[in-house]
């Protein structure tokens, strides 16, 4: 959504490597292939105008047909990023890997070991939370290092609640860098996960749910996270404009609060492998000001919205969004959106299946000579106008 929904204080900004990866995402996912062919009828999309309808209730898949896109022909226009289309295999370069927690350095059980291991916490670290209920608003300052990250693990029954949806951030990474963060229960607060100027933390495995607004937010400058094999579930419990699964950066209406005045550099950000459901804003939002990022492999289902309109706003440059799966939405699967001169530029759209069950787009590129790229190979079922609204590419 567009509304304001940071409330907080001002954050340093951080602004990167690559490592590889390789990631599992599930049956029927192939990135980057544009011979993934539906079922159903064939659907045109032509550079002046919408897609052709699929006929009303059949429910079939419709596949995009071959044809080369022209690129829009106005450049990036002042006060965005000049974020070049990303490679359509670029999930497989994500910055931080898959990875398994070692040996326990310290144990918790209690809230007040809790967070005391987490202000003491040094390169190197490995918490490990016992199963339990820890109640407070826990945070972190702490650093690791590229080769010595913290690590903070526990199993599904290990909770962290911050005791109410109205007020307050479960858990918080402030300012801090090179954590690996996997496993345990985050619930009950108004925000899930807050990363504010943190770099290279990688949230795996994770259950997020029952949250007053967003699941997990990366903001002020937070690069290079990944964010891994989450399931999230029931946001926007204190108000359902706020409730998106994943946010990304600062809305443009926050900017002098948080940065400046300028955008939130919150770039290069991996969302993959997520099962986002009960959502009732977006399941992803992609902010205005963020460049690079990739959201890939993920299940989304809109069954639950009241206040979005589709599964994913995407407002930032340069983001590959590839092999996702989205069910029942208000409208359109996904949205992209030049709310700010010169930002939803650039993206790329591979292989996503959507079953809309909504009145408009797969893919509703609201703004036809913005470079974005659709590939040939995004199927849609069941939207009412259309697989996009820009003719795809090879």
């Amino acid at each position: 959504m567009n509304a304001v929904n940071e409330p907080g204080r001002n954050r340093p900004l951080i602004a990167a490597a690559v490592l590889g990866l390789a990631v599992t995402f599930g049956a029927g996912w192939a990135v980057g292939h544009s011979g993934d062919s539906g079922n159903g009828t064939s659907q045109v999309a032509t550079s002046a105008g919408p897609a052709t309808p699929a006929p009303s209730g059949t429910g079939e898949e419709t596949e995009m047909p071959s044809q080369t896109a022209e690129p829009g022909e106005n450049p990036v226009q002042a006060g965005s990023v000049e974020a070049k289309l990303p490679s359509r295999n670029k999930w497989k370069k994500a910055p931080v890997k898959e990875f398994t927690c070692p040996d326990a350095t310290v144990r918790v059980s209690t809230s007040d070991q809790l967070q005391q291991a987490l202000d003491e916490a040094r390169a190197g670290a490995s918490i490990r939370i016992e199963d339990g209920l820890y109640t407070g608003e826990f945070s972190t300052t702490a650093d690791g290092s590229a080769k010595k990250p913290i690590y903070l693990c526990g199993g599904r029954d290990a909770v962290l609640e911050a005791g109410a949806i109205k007020g307050g951030y479960t858990l918080h990474f402030d300012g801090a860098s090179y954590w690996r963060v996997d496993g345990f229960t985050v619930r009950n607060g108004q925000k899930g996960v807050m990363v504010d100027a943190g770099r290279r933390i990688g949230l795996q495995n994770l259950l997020v749910e029952h949250i007053g607004d967003e699941a997990v937010h990366l903001r002020t400058g937070s690069t290079q996270n990944v964010v891994r094999g989450l399931t999230i579930r029931e946001t926007g419990l204190r108000k359902p404009k706020y409730g998106e699964g994943v946010y990304i950066g600062t809305a443009e209406s926050n900017w002098c609060e948080y940065t400046d005045c300028k955008p939130d550099p919150s770039n290069d950000n991996f969302v993959v492998g997520n099962t986002i459901s009960e959502f009732t804003s977006e399941a992803v939002d992609i902010k205005e000001g963020t460049t690079g990022g990739v959201l890939a492999g993920n299940t989304f289902d809109g069954s639950g919205m009241t206040e979005g309109d589709s599964w994913v706003d995407v407002k930032g440059n340069g983001w590959l969004i590839s092999g996702n799966t989205g069910v029942d939405s208000r409208a359109d699967g996904y949205k992209v959106i030049e709310i700010l001169d010169g930002w939803g530029w650039r993206n790329l759209f591979s292989a996503n299946r959507s079953t809309v069950r909504g009145d408009g787009y797969a893919i509703n590129v609201t703004k036809r000579r913005s470079d974005n790229v659709v590939l040939c190979n995004n199927t849609a079922r069941a939207a009412g106008e259309g697989v996009t609204t820009v003719k795809c590419r090879k």
